[in-house]
């Protein structure tokens, strides 16, 4: 309950808490119990009692995506009977699997406000790549939540909305880049030392992204987390805390938050949230079922097999992938000798194949146990373009394999909003091409990326 009438908190890794006549109302992205990406994350800060009972209390809920500090498998149950709200997508995977689970749902079409209340109401955007933001306006604040989002197409449109508000909040995920896969290593063995390494100022990016919206506040957002596992723990250090978000920034427009805050939307003052830091521990990973000498069934070999050789796509430019399984390597044909490209993933059984049977595959790699090795010609930008979103979101979450299935799939997006798609599409194709030259931790590429975010303010 909140002591103020109308307010928003932001808590946990990607949570907002709107509340409206001093009840909670409406919950972003809870994550309130357990421990995803196989036991590899844990939250950085522990959720407060009562930010935790006004979570269980809103009568409406919104998950941007599948990932599962977002969508939260543990912190599910607590949901049942109330409204689950989400985006508009191809084949509908959230709202089918969260139907059978015996949830109820409702999905916000494309661009709509939808009102909650007298004082609320939202706007969902979804887009091709199974992301989504939502517009949250609270008594005339407008509360811009791209939670892991990039702008694929409908950030000219959202900055038109921003331009009708005094008062907006951008809440975005920013920071040193390790909520991803950074487990990556050369053909001879050796590590490949991530972006997030070099920690450039997370303030100057900050200012860079706050100031293309248009907004006038930005809340740090959906990257409150740390790693546990001990084969995952080396990562932490390549992770963002709260106190680096100030570092290089100079905006004379806009305002940094405290992480986790409370805002009164009808006086327009705040006060921080101070919650504790989760306690220090490592975990094994056979806590999460996982023994490294496991080896593969000739059964799972062949689920492997089928994943992957299923999606088209990866004929075109992988000859195989190769997993090494309780040191035993399987090794997966694609496009035969037509290219000197091979992806090597050293994982444990119990996680890959329950990544396989639930396709999740994403949720390996952003676990960051699993070593990629990549043999061959590959670009700098290693499983981008061509394998994260094949695998992760067209395939796994919209179950599109097929060249022809590809095709019709981006057209149903681009049907939504043709001329910003083709302003996207061109200048994706150009991002794709540099970022394959250019190594992300380049001081070239940080120009660029600030280039990018003043010619986006235009």
């Amino acid at each position: 309950m909140s002591h103020d009438r109308l307010a928003f908190e932001t808590i946990g890794n990607a949570t907002i808490i709107v509340y409206d006549d001093a009840k909670p109302l409406f919950v972003t992205d809870p994550w309130i119990e357990g421990f995803p990406y196989f036991g590899s994350w844990t939250l950085s800060h522990e959720i407060p009692e009562a930010q935790k009972a006004a979570i269980k209390d809103c009568p409406f809920v919104w998950f941007s995506h599948g990932h599962p500090d977002h969508l939260n498998p543990d912190s599910l149950p607590f949901f049942k009977g109330k409204t689950i709200l989400l985006p508009d997508h191809h084949k509908a995977r959230i709202k089918n699997d969260l139907d059978k689970l015996g949830h109820t749902t409702r999905v916000l079409s494309h661009k709509k406000w939808v009102k909650l209340s007298e004082h609320v109401r939202l706007q969902c955007i979804s887009d091709y790549y199974q992301d989504a933001i939502i517009l949250i306006d609270v008594n005339g604040r407008l509360l811009v939540n791209t939670n892991d989002a990039i702008d694929r197409g409908w950030g000219r449109y959202v900055r038109q909305i921003i331009r009708e508000y005094n008062k907006s909040f951008l809440l975005s995920l920013l920071g040193y880049g390790d909520a991803d896969m950074i487990n990556y290593y050369r053909e001879d063995g050796s590590f490949i030392v991530p972006k997030a390494a070099m920690r450039f100022p997370v303030g100057r990016l900050v200012q860079l992204s706050a100031e293309s919206y248009g907004v006038k506040y930005y809340v740090p957002f959906s990257t409150m987390h740390k790693y546990q596992r001990s084969d995952s723990i080396w990562a932490q250090k390549y992770t963002t805390p709260i106190d680096a978000f100030t570092i290089g920034f100079q905006s004379d427009t806009v305002r940094v938050l405290p992480a986790f805050v409370h805002w009164n939307c009808e006086t327009d003052t705040f006060y921080p949230i101070n919650p504790k830091r989760t306690p220090e521990r490592i975990y094994s990973s056979e806590d999460f079922g996982d023994k490294w000498a496991d080896t593969l069934t000739e059964e799972d070999k062949q689920k492997l097999r089928t994943y992957f050789q299923r999606i088209e796509h990866l004929k075109t430019w992988l000859e195989a992938i190769i997993f090494c399984v309780g040191g035993r390597e399987y090794e997966i044909p694609l496009a035969g000798n037509r290219f000197r490209r091979k992806l090597h993933f050293g994982a444990p059984r119990h996680s890959l194949m329950t990544a396989i049977e639930y396709q999740i595959f994403d949720d390996l790699l952003i676990g960051n146990f699993m070593k990629t090795k990549l043999i061959g010609d590959w670009p700098k930008s290693g499983l981008y373009p061509d394998f994260t979103p094949y695998v992760a979101r067209y395939a796994d979450n919209a179950f599109t394999y097929s060249k022809k299935d590809l095709k019709k799939y981006f057209e149903m997006y681009r049907q939504r909003d043709p001329l910003d798609s083709v302003r996207h599409h061109i200048e994706m194709k150009a991002i794709d091409v540099f970022r394959s030259l250019v190594a992300s931790h380049s001081s070239l590429y940080q120009q660029a990326k600030a280039f990018y975010w003043r010619a986006k303010k235009q």
